[in-house]
């Protein structure tokens, strides 16, 4: 990939559709002037970007809930940026704004499609991760789905990850029993050291259906569902009668050519359990809700959270297929400048 010159944009472009896990070389780095913003337009120089999950759907062609990536266009990725220019009276240069998408250096953006965030109050990174889409999608799940009562039990997948962390943080603040899924010891003691979480359960388990019957003794009553694969099969079996779950992602099957065959729903009969899918942006008024209730909660440190932050906006490819791959903790963000 060519190395980024300055005076220039420099933005990382689909070179070709990835098979499987995306590497290097489906991407090139492209430079050229840094626009001029027209009437209602803000130009950001891009401090932080982030690398969710959800990014490698948009690489593929294939009929999804968003238009893909085409070939030759830049990657799509929110970020926190730095005003640089604006031609709009809601934004005056050096103000900080969320809301800039793109794997680019400076990013030309309608004014309408950002937000101010303060200088000051939380680490600007927060509004990419637990202040930011991630944390919102938690709050929406639990809020508008899963809906988690005191006494019952809550199980969430990926949950030393961006979404699945503060999801269980939610429903043990409304007095559910909380146990999480995640890979590996290290992040099995974060969920339940720092995150607060009454168990966790490796997902690389012999027997992951006996280890969520065993954390699990009175069955789940909410599944928040991250990963797919053989994690939902077996959280699937220990629904409870009237069950919620939460379909926010399946990680675990982005990079396969075609979905794999689903799960037998019986169940959702006997049991009367109601499945929703889940995609943040269908209530954007939680966006505010979200940040006004939570960051008192990540100023006192009653809310925690992780990051993974790699330098360099040329480091994008690798910060996703780490995400895709399982290999980050907490939120995956690349850090493209400084103040």
């Amino acid at each position: 990939m060519n190395q980024p010159q300055a005076g220039l944009r420099h933005s990382i472009v689909l070179r070709r559709r990835p098979d499987g896990m995306p590497s290097m070389a489906d991407f090139e780095m492209v430079q050229e002037p840094i626009p001029t913003p027209a009437m209602g337009e803000v130009v950001t120089r891009t401090l932080y970007l982030s690398i969710d999950p959800y990014m490698r759907g948009r690489l593929s062609d294939r009929k999804s809930y968003a238009t893909p990536v085409q070939i030759g266009e830049a990657v799509t990725g929110e970020t926190v940026g730095e005003v640089v220019a604006s031609a709009d009276p809601g934004f005056a240069v050096g103000d900080i704004a969320v809301g800039g998408r793109g794997w680019q250096s400076h990013v030309l953006s309608k004014a309408a499609a950002l937000t101010r965030i303060p200088k000051g109050d939380a680490p600007l990174s927060t509004y990419l991760g637990v202040l930011g889409m991630p944390g919102v999608t938690a709050y929406s799940g639990m809020t508008d789905i899963g809906q988690a009562k005191e006494g019952e039990t809550v199980l969430i997948s990926a949950a030393s990850g961006a979404v699945g962390s503060v999801a269980g943080q939610i429903a043990k603040r409304a007095g559910a029993h909380v146990v999480g899924i995640a890979g590996g010891p290290d992040k099995c003691l974060f969920v339940q050291e720092r995150l607060g979480f009454d168990a966790c359960i490796d997902h690389r388990s012999m027997d992951l259906g006996a280890a969520i019957a065993d954390a699990c003794p009175r069955g789940v009553d909410v599944y928040f569902e991250n990963v797919g694969g053989a994690v939902q099969q077996a959280a699937f079996a220990s629904m409870n009668m009237f069950g919620r779950i939460i379909m926010c992602g399946m990680v675990a099957q982005y990079n396969d050519a075609e979905f794999p065959p689903g799960p037998n729903l019986g169940f959702m009969v006997a049991k009367r359990v109601r499945m929703q899918g889940l995609l943040v942006f269908d209530k954007p008024e939680r966006f505010a809700e979200w940040r006004t209730l939570a960051a008192p909660w990540v100023a006192d440190g009653s809310l925690a959270y992780r990051e993974t932050i790699i330098d360099g906006l040329e480091r994008a490819p690798d910060a996703l297929a780490m995400v895709l791959g399982g290999d980050n903790f907490g939120k995956m963000i690349v850090r493209v400048a400084s103040l």
